[in-house]
């Protein structure tokens, strides 16, 4: 690809075969977050070797098949395979991290979603669906395998990628992954601020210039928060009141400007409006 490369960030509903794979096609690159359920396939010489013991901050840089019935990690060998596109064409580059305050986290999390089947199994709560419990008919249990392999999982999130370790290393793909929270805003921002949604257009023209209009208001109000520091929600309600009025008396017309508060004036001049404009 001519130019810089396109780099597709997504979390884990991204996540499929078919996805990865047209965007591949594409030649675009991508960086998307994995599921905790694919990392004992992914990390299968870690636990092999090591056992279920990570280190904070440890990050380990390895392969994952693109489909579930292929084999690409070897067990016989301690080092982890470094992902290239050449001589893994059945595998995508796959990164997992493991951080102790993640840990304490799914940890928390893991404990009250046990404690909520066991109190299912018991029989002290309502029936109802809930991880780690398996029904048979009436008799319900809990699930002891699958909670014991989630507790080994604990503390661990994992990203895939078609770039490449000498393109990016891993820590810097996981950077990469984490900026993904100011594509969430923007998106936010044109539900909210923008009105992106509900959408009364049926036609493809209205569809494309409602958008559009869209997409241009979220250039301009990210350009207007990286210069005033303010959220585009607060410059709206801060300069909203500002009004000038015109009066016209037996045929003469004076407009008079509005009074701004310093508060106001200051967003107005990094925006670029001088005092008296």
């Amino acid at each position: 690809m001519a130019g810089t490369p396109l780099v597709v960030a997504a979390d884990a509903g991204m996540l499929s075969a078919t996805n990865l794979k047209a965007l591949d096609e594409l030649e675009c690159l991508f960086i998307v977050g994995s599921r905790v359920t694919k990392a004992p396939v992914d990390l299968e010489s870690h636990f092999h070797w090591y056992g279920d013991v990570f280190t904070d901050g440890q990050i380990i840089d390895t392969v994952t098949p693109r489909h579930g019935n292929t084999k690409v990690n070897n067990t016989a060998l301690r080092a982890e395979p470094v992902w290239k596109s050449d001589t893994h064409p059945g595998a995508w580059r796959a990164i997992w991290a493991y951080s102790a305050k993640r840990a304490r986290r799914d940890q928390k999390t893991l404990a009250a979603q046990e404690a909520r089947a066991r109190a299912i199994v018991d029989g002290t709560k309502a029936a109802k669906s809930a991880r780690f419990v398996k029904t048979r008919g009436n008799d319900r249990s809990l699930d002891e395998a699958t909670l014991a392999r989630a507790q080994s999982l604990v503390g661990l999130k994992g990203y895939v990628t078609n770039v490449a370790a000498e393109v990016m290393p891993a820590a810097e793909v996981i950077a990469k992954y984490h900026d993904l929270w100011h594509v969430e805003k923007s998106f936010r921002m044109s539900k909210s601020d923008l009105r992106a949604r509900p959408m009364f257009h049926y036609t493809r023209d209205a569809i494309e210039a409602h958008l559009t209009i869209v997409f241009t208001a979220l250039a301009v109000s990210h350009a207007i928060q990286a210069r005033t520091g303010l959220s585009i929600g607060k410059v709206v309600k801060q300069l909203r009141p500002l009004r000038s009025a015109t009066i016209t008396i037996n045929g003469s017309t004076q407009t008079f400007p509005p009074e701004i508060p310093p508060g106001q004036q200051e967003i107005l001049t990094h925006l670029g409006f001088k005092p008296g404009y």
